[in-house]
């Protein structure tokens, strides 16, 4: 049964950005339930994948150095642990991970062609489809199984999670290994990032539900790795239960009295954080309003669709932040969804005429950190709502 907790607002599509302020944009009521039965976070209004994901969908994975190297150390620990003859990415973006890997065994599924063709153009098989039941008979049809599945911050984009794996299970051979990573949900409410949630991101897993939906496919977490990756994500390594060869790890077990010991199987767990939110809510727009009437200039770091959901939840505009910066070519010169702010490509010399920057990107601080040495050291200051709006 599922149980509504928060309201986030009307919200835009959070990947939507605007060229032209004239274009009149829609929104929707983003809120957010739990279920009790399966204890799965989910947002209620489901948008249609064709809405989200297209020619112009502006996220790519290897522009951030972050996300670069974890997907190079990944893909060095999958050739050592499982050596697999051919592996399936679903959502293989612009190739960040698959790169890594010789072009004869490795497939890609990428439904936004504005990305699927820059892995296209390397040589690399691409399917530029939308995951579902039928590319994976398509697939398999092809290439009658595959050894090992990867997917990361995808499959929690797809709203009938039972053709997500089910598709997958098709395709999985019978000592195949299928490994996903999302953000945690567990990482979601300690920290009370209530960005984790936009139209995107239908879901939010917690290992207590994944459990409780892999069940139904005769699928089973043998391991996980809990990263820093989006703000705090979890690597979940799945087998089938058949599998008899792999043997559970303890830090399995360990995960999950974790999220029962922090009450992520509780609804009050839930309430909780909404009232928590709230008060997020009312510091950050506090802490803007005092900087301000100091007269002093705030610019955005990071035009993510994390912080699509907090500038519309806290009605932050262009008077409040001047403009953000960003490094993704498709994101240059156009505006923020839902709001009039605008984007400008990243340039260090705008940070000389700047007194506080608002971490848009927080998830990636310890590289913004890095790369902004010359702003802190000459008295710029950072400004975060995680784990509670402040100044850093």
């Amino acid at each position: 049964m599922n149980k509504f907790f928060l309201n986030l607002g009307l919200q835009p599509l959070a990947n939507n950005y605007l060229s032209n302020l004239k274009v009149k944009q829609k929104k929707y009521n983003l809120n957010l339930n739990f279920n009790t039965k399966t204890k799965l976070v989910s947002i209620s209004k489901r948008i249609p994948s064709k809405e989200m994901f297209n020619n112009k969908y502006p996220y790519r994975s290897s522009i951030s150095q972050t996300m670069t190297d974890s997907f190079k150390k990944l893909s060095l620990e999958i050739k050592r642990k499982f050596n697999p003859k051919i592996l399936l990415e679903i959502g293989s973006n612009d190739g960040a991970l698959i790169i890594n890997f010789n072009k004869n065994k490795v497939i890609g599924v990428e439904p936004c062609s504005n990305l699927a063709n820059i892995t296209k153009e390397k040589g690399f098989k691409i399917f530029n489809k939308y995951w579902n039941f039928s590319l994976a008979r398509r697939i398999k049809k092809e290439f009658k199984s595959i050894d090992l599945i990867y997917s990361a911050n995808t499959l929690t984009h797809i709203s009938n999670l039972n053709e997500v794996f089910s598709s997958i299970t098709t395709l999985l051979s019978k000592d195949g290994i299928l490994i996903i990573e999302d953000p945690s949900l567990l990482e979601c409410i300690k920290k009370n990032a209530y960005d984790q949630f936009y139209n995107e991101h239908i879901y939010v897993f917690s290992t207590l539900s994944l459990v409780n939906i892999l069940k139904k496919f005769n699928l089973i977490i043998f391991d996980l790795k809990n990263l820093e990756t989006h703000g705090g994500s979890t690597r979940y390594y799945i087998k089938r239960n058949c599998n008899t060869n792999i043997n559970i790890k303890q830090n399995v077990k360990s995960q999950i009295n974790k999220e029962i010991k922090f009450g992520l199987n509780k609804f009050s767990t839930f309430k909780k954080f909404a009232i928590n939110v709230k008060k997020s809510k009312y510091a950050l727009c506090e802490l803007f309003k005092k900087i301000k009437q100091k007269n002093k200039v705030i610019i955005g770091y990071g035009a993510t669709a994390k912080s699509t959901t907090i500038l519309n939840f806290c009605n932050i505009n262009n008077k409040i932040i001047k403009f953000f910066v960003d490094t993704t070519p498709d994101k240059s010169n156009k505006f923020l969804p839902g709001t009039n702010i605008k984007i400008k490509k990243y340039n260090p010399k705008f940070m000389k005429k700047v007194d506080y920057i608002f971490l848009g990107a927080w998830n990636f601080k310890k590289e913004i950190f890095k790369k902004e040495k010359k702003f802190i050291k000459n008295g710029g200051k950072f400004i975060t709502h995680v784990p509670l709006p402040r100044i850093i």
